[in-house]
């Protein structure tokens, strides 16, 4: 004897099945404000530029495309930037290595250079290394460091100087400039350098010494390699805000420099701030490109970190044993 089981299935109306949920999306009334609130703001900012005759557009493009100015800018502001920060990430990488060292005179001595050179506001920096000349009025020789005096006191003769260098030529113009922008950012960039060290795992080195590598080879292979993750970032930042500090080689003075020369076109046709727009648009764009030239630099240096590799595809067909 057979008993047909009959399988009952709860209707729509069933009271056991809950109903459709009727969702209602969530407001954000302030979201359309702010938006209402930049739009007017955007479009009181556009009215400024195109009707306040203060800007002078005209002008302020024929002070751009003068040749000084161009000249300014390729030499006072990209030349020293590139130069500047060439001598200050190589230093700070030597005086990072050196404050890590075991060596107490090395490790004081960076400490001492950082302290000193993070402590004076570049403006002082730059106006200190354009006077530097009073200090070696005979220039700057290179040698035995002994006055004439006391060689005949200790019963020698001669000159154990064999080079010397004029101090005026050394702390003047672009030269003083690009020695004073770069030892300050050596002091910035050495303690950049420093964390991105320490963010390395010291199992890293002790794994590339067991290997036989020497201590140079381990920094230069292992070490700094994977630090690069966490120096690129700060170091785009140094960057931007070296470009626009050699703005202030005005204090040496640097004639050959972009602001100066926008100064003195604004001084000769007393036009002050459509030389300040100027110069604003000049910074904007170099920055801009630095700026995307950062963003490939941290997508290099940031490959592999935090992601995990994509399962292999499984053949289509392919069935569970």
């Amino acid at each position: 004897m057979s008993t047909d089981a009959t399988e009952t299935r709860p209707t729509d109306a069933s009271p056991d099945r809950p109903g459709a949920i009727n969702a209602v999306p969530v407001r954000h009334p302030g979201r359309w404000i702010a938006i209402a609130v930049i739009v007017i703001l955007a479009a009181m900012l556009l009215h400024l530029l195109l009707s306040n005759k203060a800007f002078d557009w005209r002008f302020v493009f024929q002070a751009m495309n003068q040749q000084p100015v161009i000249n300014g800018f390729i030499k006072g502001t990209l030349l020293v930037t590139v130069l500047s920060m060439i001598i200050g990430v190589g230093g700070g990488v030597v005086l990072a290595v050196m404050r890590l060292s075991d060596n107490p005179i090395l490790a004081g001595v960076s400490w001492v250079f950082t302290w000193f050179f993070r402590s004076i506001p570049r403006y002082i920096l730059l106006f200190t290394m354009g006077t530097l000349g009073i200090l070696f009025q005979q220039g700057i020789a290179f040698g035995v460091p002994f006055d004439w005096k006391i060689i005949d006191w200790l019963g020698l003769s001669g000159d154990w100087r064999f080079y010397t260098l004029d101090a005026n030529q050394i702390f003047t113009g672009i030269v003083a400039g690009v020695i004073g922008l770069g030892l300050s950012e050596a002091a910035y960039m050495a303690e950049i350098a420093r964390a991105g060290i320490m963010s390395v795992d010291p199992g890293q080195a002790e794994a590339a010494e067991a290997l036989g590598m020497s201590s140079g080879k381990v920094m230069r292979r292992v070490v700094l390699p994977q630090a690069m993750r966490v120096i690129v970032p700060p170091t785009g930042n140094e960057t931007i805000a070296m470009l626009k500090d050699t703005s202030l080689l005005l204090a040496v003075p640097v004639i050959g420099e972009l602001f100066y020369q926008l100064q003195s076109i604004g001084s000769t046709y007393y036009k002050t701030f459509p030389i300040a727009v100027a110069a604003t648009l000049y910074y904007l764009a170099a920055t801009s490109v630095l700026m995307v030239g950062q963003y490939f630099l941290e997508r290099h240096f940031g490959r592999g970190f935090g992601t995990k590799a994509p399962r292999a595809a499984r053949p289509a067909g392919a069935g569970g044993a």
